[in-house]
C-alpha cells in the first residue's frame, strides 16, 4: 500500500510501530517530516506537505501512542 499525505490514519500506525514510546506531541514537524517521507511505503510529493497536514498527523499518531 503507497501512502500519501492524506492516509494520516495509516501514516500514524506506522509511525507508533518504528518509534514505539516517543510522544508525538514531543516531535517537532521538521522531524515529523524527514519520518513521514522516509517511510518505506511513503509514495506522495514531498513537497505537498503542509502545516495542518503534518498536524494532523501528528494527532493520529497521538491517539495510537494512547492507546497503544
Amino acid at each position: 500500500m503507497k501512502l500519501t499525505w492524506q492516509d494520516a490514519e495509516d501514516i500514524a500506525i506506522q509511525l507508533a510501530d518504528r518509534f514505539h514510546g516517543i510522544d508525538p506531541l514531543t516531535v517537532r514537524f521538521t522531524d515529523l517530516y524527514k519520518w513521514v517521507v522516509a517511510l518505506p511505503d511513503f509514495a506522495d510529493d514531498p513537497a505537498k506537505s503542509t502545516e495542518g497536514i503534518l498536524e494532523a498527523i501528528q494527532m493520529a499518531w497521538h491517539e495510537e501512542f494512547k492507546h497503544g
